[in-house]
């Protein structure tokens, strides 16, 4: 559906509903982590690639536990599959959600934007001969200073 005007909103009872289904989806998965950009870059990756080689070392595994070590817990790395599996699986959910809402708001942000700009304008205007219009166009125009008065890239070249 092509992007048309946004007229939604959103109750005070909505968002509390949203932010608890934030907090369940979170007391759900007690083991989520954080990781340092360190811990990040030191990691195995498991991609879209990975996902064959894993599937078949697991495979492998089930099928010839006497090969391996003792100390190989073949029913914890079924549980790691499984749960990689499955967080794959709604990561896909999630970053749908998360691109649709970022799209909306880049939508609404748009459009309070060009009625804010529309305003600004009838204030400047207005401001010329309406008493008291004057500061508030000032203020308003306090969002454009910076970019009028930011030195060209060529200038701070030199």
């Amino acid at each position: 559906m092509a992007y048309q005007n946004i007229t939604g909103s959103l109750s005070p009872a909505d968002i509390r509903e949203i932010k608890a289904a934030f907090a369940t989806i979170q007391a759900k998965m007690p083991f989520l982590v954080t990781l340092s950009v360190e811990e990040r870059r030191k990691l195995f990756k498991m991609g879209d690639k990975s996902l064959a080689f894993v599937n078949t070392s697991l495979t492998a595994a089930q099928s010839n536990r006497e090969i391996l070590p003792a100390s190989f817990d073949v029913d914890d790395f079924v549980r790691d599959y499984q749960l990689a599996a499955t967080l794959t699986e709604l990561l896909i959910g999630l970053r749908q959600l998360t691109e649709q809402v970022d799209d909306t708001l880049m939508a609404v942000g748009s459009e309070a934007m060009g009625s804010s700009l529309t305003v600004y304008d009838y204030v400047k205007t207005a401001a010329k001969k309406t008493p008291g219009l004057k500061s508030l166009a000032e203020q308003l125009g306090d969002r454009f200073k910076a970019i009028k008065n930011k030195p060209s890239k060529a200038a701070s070249d030199l």
